[in-house]
């Protein structure tokens, strides 16, 4: 098997340092080039033509994002960014997915001299996205709005079929939902509930991204949260979603099923995890529900899929073509727990033709 070649961008000499110990211990990765700033780093990808560019967003000079961008018009590659600046700015990293990165690193997460924690993670995202196609998200990041506000002008007629969509996602996954969510409009009559998988902080600035572009409402899920409609609930990162059953009391007048926030089951690979929230869905919904896996890595949300199939629910999974990373939806199907495989921009239209 080739090794990964790929080309470190970052104006830190520490950084630089710490990332080229770690790819020179790893067999499968190899170091193409090293890159200072920006112009550095285009002029090297011309020339050395990487697999996989690993880029700090705050750069002096020409910064991470505007790097990317020439990248992506000149020679796209997949790019994983890196910044211990994107804890604190959130929206630079949204905005490098959505422009094309593929993935990023929090390596804010830990001191600068435990950097050396994260070499797993950073040497799996590496392999995971070498060999993979950019996809610059090609839609307005205003859609769904005008001068007068958000308005529906779909004439959406719903059939009443589905009270919840659940959906799961990891890489790729923040620019696949703004495309699917975007496209929903307001009066939609069921709730949606997401798991995607990031580090913790980016969760809630993602909510708040989607919820100034959407037509429906999009919040950072909380305990005890209902379920409405026309309303989307993503999990926190590092707590687990589960439906609860029906309850009455004066809060909750007429028994809505709300949300349960919590750290267990403690033996998953991710937390949130989309089976946990499948299995959770199929359960208190069964025939009324819908499950779509979106772009990732991993396995997770295939058996959880797979009981809202048995449960009499409807099943949907992104196809390769549009997925960023196709590992989560091809398990999904090859476990036989998905109905349909749909591309990323019908997905909205053929959730609306079902509900």
């Amino acid at each position: 098997m080739d090794r990964v070649r790929v080309l470190i961008v970052d104006d830190s000499p520490f950084i630089r340092k710490a990332l080229l110990r770690i790819f020179e211990s790893e067999p499968s990765i190899e170091v193409a080039g090293i890159a200072r700033d920006g112009k550095e780093a285009i002029e090297k990808t011309i020339a050395l033509k990487p697999d996989v560019i690993t880029l700090d967003i705050m750069m002096p000079g020409m910064d991470g994002i505007e790097t990317l961008k020439i990248l992506m018009e000149t020679q796209p590659t997949p790019v994983l960014m890196l910044s211990q600046y994107t804890h604190e700015g959130a929206d630079l990293t949204l905005n490098a997915l959505e422009f094309g990165a593929m993935d990023f690193i929090d390596k804010s997460t830990t001191g600068m001299m435990d950097f050396f924690e994260l070499a797993k993670e950073i040497s799996s995202k590496i392999k995971a996205i070498a060999g993979s196609k950019p996809r610059p998200l090609l839609i307005s990041p205003l859609v769904g709005r005008d001068k007068d506000g958000l308005k529906d002008k779909e004439g959406f007629r719903s059939r009443g079929l589905i009270d919840v969509v659940a959906i799961g996602a990891s890489t790729g996954g923040p620019p696949a939902l703004q495309v699917l969510l975007t496209k929903l409009p307001k009066d939609i009559t069921f709730g949606i509930l997401i798991v995607q998988h990031m580090p913790q902080g980016f969760t809630g600035p993602l909510a708040n991204r989607l919820n100034t572009m959407c037509k429906i409402r999009v919040k950072e899920a909380e305990d005890g949260d209902k379920i409405a409609q026309g309303l989307a609930l993503i999990a926190p990162s590092g707590l687990h979603m589960k439906v609860t059953p029906p309850f009455n009391s004066p809060l909750n007048k007429g028994g809505h099923r709300g949300v349960k926030l919590s750290i267990e089951p403690l033996n998953t690979i991710h937390r949130p995890s989309a089976d946990v929230l499948f299995q959770s869905v199929a359960e208190n919904y069964g025939s009324r529900s819908m499950g779509v896996i979106l772009t990732g890595m991993g396995s997770d949300g295939a058996s959880g899929m797979k009981l809202i199939k048995e449960q009499g629910g409807i099943t949907f999974a992104q196809d390769e073509e549009t997925s960023t990373i196709f590992g989560m939806p091809r398990v999904a199907i090859e476990n036989g727990g998905v109905d349909k495989v749909l591309p990323l921009f019908s997905m909205a239209e053929e959730i609306l033709k079902i509900v």
